[in-house]
């Protein structure tokens, strides 16, 4: 289904730096879902570039492990699903309503992956940006934190006569509060549990690169998450966040050629020369 049987699996995981069981336990899986947030940035400059971003293992394993680039969800989770089935994980993989606040029902064009281990199930959210560094339980009520930032998870009503589950993130300063629970937590994102495979993420895909509908397919947007801190870049503001800091998040306006550069140094993200010159336009 995910194609892991033309995964360089030892490239993959090599990136990522794991070096340790390959079993398909709980362990196993905590310490590729932390590695793979760690190591793989989540970007979207190939949808503002040429308004197209492959999906096929082929490219996007080319991408996220042989250059020094990212992608977004959609080509995380085709990568981490073609490991997670590789290493013989049983999954599936789902869409969500990326919230952030809004009352509103937006569209589904979130990609996540519910790991089934021990008759438990996990959700696996590794292609967010700011994503969580360890699994999530899921159950009807999980409050977790993954010792840096904290979730809680509710299942109930996500959208009208649909059962699922609702990821909350605690809200900062300065971020709508319309749909929080009315106690400091913002929605991040909702989901129900109806299984997607790689052609729905390709149809998704396809509108989030390149519909002028879609908040990705024109505005840069990058995310590095690390232990103690999320670097942002939104067009030309880079913002700094960091756990439990009271007040506005730390951030500066960039000059146009200055992006280039400080995705470099920030986000590890390295542009050819041919990308960096179409991206020039893009930003002024």
């Amino acid at each position: 289904m995910w194609n892991g049987d033309a995964l360089d699996l030892d490239a993959y995981l090599a990136h990522l730096g794991h070096e340790g069981d390959r079993s398909p336990s709980l362990e196993t899986l905590r310490a590729l879902h932390r590695a793979h947030v760690l190591s793989v940035r989540w970007e979207n400059l190939e949808a503002v570039l040429r308004k197209h971003r492959p999906l096929d293992l082929a490219s996007v394993q080319a991408k996220l492990i042989g250059n020094a680039r990212g992608g977004t969800c959609y080509e995380h989770v085709t990568l981490y699903a073609a490991a997670l089935e590789r290493l013989g994980f049983t999954f599936f993989a789902v869409q969500g309503r990326v919230q952030m606040g809004a009352a509103k029902v937006r569209p589904e064009t979130h990609a996540m992956v519910i790991v089934e281990l021990d008759g438990k199930r996990w959700l696996s959210d590794i292609g967010f940006g700011a994503s969580p560094l360890e699994p999530i339980g899921l159950t009807d009520a999980t409050d977790t934190t993954d010792g840096v930032w904290a979730y809680r998870l509710r299942r109930g009503e996500v959208t009208p006569g649909a059962d699922g589950y609702t990821l909350y993130q605690p809200a900062r300063e300065g971020e709508d509060q319309v749909d929080n629970t009315g106690d400091g937590w913002m929605t991040r994102h909702t989901f129900t549990l109806n299984p997607q495979y790689p052609a729905d993420f390709r149809v998704t895909n396809h509108f989030g690169s390149s519909s002028p509908f879609s908040p990705f397919s024109d505005r840069v947007f990058v995310q590095r998450v690390h232990p103690d801190r999320l670097h942002l870049l939104d067009n030309r503001t880079l913002i700094t966040v960091r756990p439990g800091e009271p007040g506005l998040p730390e951030s500066r306006e960039l000059e146009p050629n200055e992006v280039v550069k400080v995705l470099a140094d920030v986000f590890g993200i390295e542009l050819s020369d041919e990308d960096a010159e179409l991206l020039l336009p893009k930003l002024t």
